[in-house]
């Protein structure tokens, strides 16, 4: 291992030794594509650090002092959640995982090296805590749905990012997959012969086609704000029902009727897991199975005029459970959220799709969710409203659509319809200010950092930095003075005080929006590794920040605080090497690259911007190790 390391820094070396040009030559031989440095450049230029490298630098070293501080307070010495003894029902276990879920993608952006043993210690932690509550079996939910299968998992995809070579996160990952693969006998969650997931909730126990009471036991005060699943239920008038021991049987017969046998939307979800194993494998029956699936879905989006069915039959057949509509199904077009599930869903799916064949195709399965609404859609006050709900009343529920769905888009697809799409139902022109508010997960600011990236909002990066900082502050104040005993901490106490706060990183590092939080997996447009360290995320004392994005060209400005010492950084052309670098131009220079990686040296106090032109998703996607 030693030796090892020895001649992969001695590789590194050899790119800049004995040359006085700012630019390496690009005919450097190249390794295997998982250890190689590629064509390397050096930035001679001098300057006092930007004030957002500052605030960057800053958050990164920071908010370790702070993961600490919150994982003293709330967790025991085995890392299980300082909580109570039992926990009934099929829900929390997302939540548990969820209170440390950005801990790997923290490390893997350049966070502090104790991280990732500490965030691999929760991750066991709460998977031994929530299998003695009953929620987990054979390390995975036994059975839930894929919005919260999704919340889960996040924690879960981030290990590949943050070190490829684990081997019991990659023996996890098939055997996750597996579930899907119908290779446990216990969980033949899958129908290949009509292409679909057999229930909305599924897991390591396979599909529940039959819910209990006590499976909502812990979910009814949640789901009681909704509006009910359906309107014609004898004696059910309200969400409120929910709470009514009497009435709660009749809910459950129409859920259990209706809702639990056959394939969702939401469903689509399940091809991140499917992808992660991929990812670490390069296994094609992953890689067929997330086409098949997601081809079956398009497939009844034709079938259906258009539009997204949202609840399929056990034999494959649109409404065979809900009396022939197309509508009515579990986190469908009417309950409980409406339009949201359904544009994440199917963009998390077209997104993986994309990655593993770099076929665009696959987005017209989002596209068509918002063309439909679109259709649909109405303006009041000069502001433009879409349907989030469709019911036996036809479309209803109008209200502005959560942008950052358009942005995600086109960042994916830098397709000028998708961005038209954007000014035809969103307000650009509001996100020239920062409104910064967090609840939970850790998104929400796509608009003003489009607008950055465009070259419209100069100030943005500094802003969204600073304002994560105040957060990551108001959080430890929360953290210090709570009193709250165990007993009395609802099952998402955690999580609403993480420290942790990652989107401005995610947004100025990788050029892209942060991932979708109910499952997505991360799409950067630029990956960073730390050669000296040999491990992912920035080297010490290095900021960069992808400071404008005009397709297909993007411009990095790196820097290096440290007044004495040199530092070296590994750009990856994406979070999975899927792109290539054509080319690198810096100091009125060009470089031939055609490699999925650059190498910079970086002299003490250098600061300078690199443009660098992309060919997108034309490689093959895996998670990659330093050099």
């Amino acid at each position: 291992m030693k030796s090892s390391l020895v001649l992969c820094r001695t590789a590194w070396a050899s790119l800049f030794a004995g040359s006085s040009l700012t630019l390496q030559s690009a005919e450097v031989p190249a390794p295997a594509p998982t250890t190689a440095g590629g064509p390397g450049i050096t930035i001679r230029s001098v300057a006092p650090p930007p004030e957002w490298a500052l605030w960057q630098r800053h958050l990164l070293d920071q908010m370790w002092p702070a993961t600490e501080e919150f994982v003293a307070k709330y967790t025991r010495p085995d890392g299980s959640l300082i909580w109570r003894e039992e926990w009934p029902g099929m829900d929390g276990s997302d939540d548990g995982y969820e209170s440390f879920y950005n801990f790997p993608l923290y490390y893997a952006l350049g966070g502090p090296d104790p991280l990732l043993p500490l965030a691999r210690r929760l991750w066991d932690a709460v998977t031994r805590q929530f299998t003695a509550y009953g929620q987990v079996h054979k390390e995975f939910d036994g059975y839930y749905d894929w919005m919260h299968h999704g919340e889960s998992y996040v924690n879960f995809y981030f290990f590949g990012l943050a070190d490829p070579g684990l081997a019991e996160i990659r023996t996890r990952s098939r055997r996750f997959a597996g579930f899907y693969l119908n290779e446990d006998p216990e969980a033949p969650n899958y129908d290949p012969v009509h292409r679909l997931i057999r229930s909305p909730l599924t897991g390591s126990r396979g599909p529940r086609f039959v819910t209990t009471a006590e499976d909502w036991s812990t979910h009814r005060d949640d789901l009681a704000p909704y509006p009910l699943p359906f309107e014609d239920i004898p004696g059910i008038t309200s969400g409120r029902d929910w709470l009514d021991d009497a009435k709660l049987p009749a809910i459950l017969d129409a859920l259990n009727q209706r809702m639990m046998r056959g394939d969702v939307p939401l469903n689509l979800t399940a091809t991140s897991l499917l992808t992660d194993a991929f990812l670490h494998t390069g296994d094609d029956r992953y890689r067929r199975w997330v086409i098949e699936y997601v081809e079956a879905w398009m497939e009844r989006v034709r079938q259906n005029g258009g539009i997204l069915p949202d609840n399929v039959g056990p034999t494959g057949q649109i409404g065979e459970c809900m009396g022939g509509k197309w509508w009515g199904g579990y986190y469908g077009w009417r309950w409980p959220h409406g339009l949201f599930n359904l544009v994440e869903s199917t963009l998390i799916a077209a997104a993986n799709a994309h990655l593993l064949t770099g076929d665009s195709k696959y987005f017209e399965l989002p596209r068509s969710v918002l063309r439909v609404v679109e259709g649909q859609a109405k303006t009041e006050a000069g502001r433009v409203l879409v349907p989030h709900r469709h019911g036996d009343q036809g479309w209803y529920d109008y209200r502005p659509i959560n942008p950052s769905y358009l942005i995600h888009l086109y960042s994916c697809t830098e397709d000028p319809e998708d961005y038209a799409r954007i000014g035809r139902l969103a307000n650009p022109s509001a996100w020239n200010r920062l409104n910064y508010r967090k609840a939970k997960g850790d998104f929400g600011h796509e608009g003003p950092w489009l607008r950055f990236v465009q070259g419209d909002y100069p100030e943005y990066p500094q802003e969204i930095l600073r304002a994560t900082y105040a957060e990551t502050l108001r959080r430890l104040e929360v953290i210090r003075t709570d009193t709250t005993e165990p007993a009395e901490r609802d099952v998402h106490h955690w999580q609403q005080r993480n420290p942790v706060v990652l989107e401005a990183l995610v947004q100025t590092l990788l050029g892209a929006p942060n991932h979708i939080y109910h499952g997505g997996l991360l799409h950067g447009r630029v990956w960073y590794f730390d050669p000296e360290r040999t491990r992912s995320g920035l080297p010490p004392d290095v900021a960069a920040l992808v400071e404008r994005i005009e397709p297909p060209v993007l411009s990095v400005h790196l820097v290096n605080l440290h007044s004495t010492q040199a530092r070296d950084v590994l750009l990856q052309a994406g979070a999975f090497g899927e792109h290539q670098f054509l080319t690198a131009e810096f100091a009125g220079q060009e470089l031939r690259v055609n490699h999925h990686r650059l190498a910079v040296r970086l002299p003490p106090g250098a600061s300078g911007r690199i443009n660098l032109r992309l060919q997108r998703y034309v490689n093959p996607p895996r998670y990659h190790s330093a050099p």
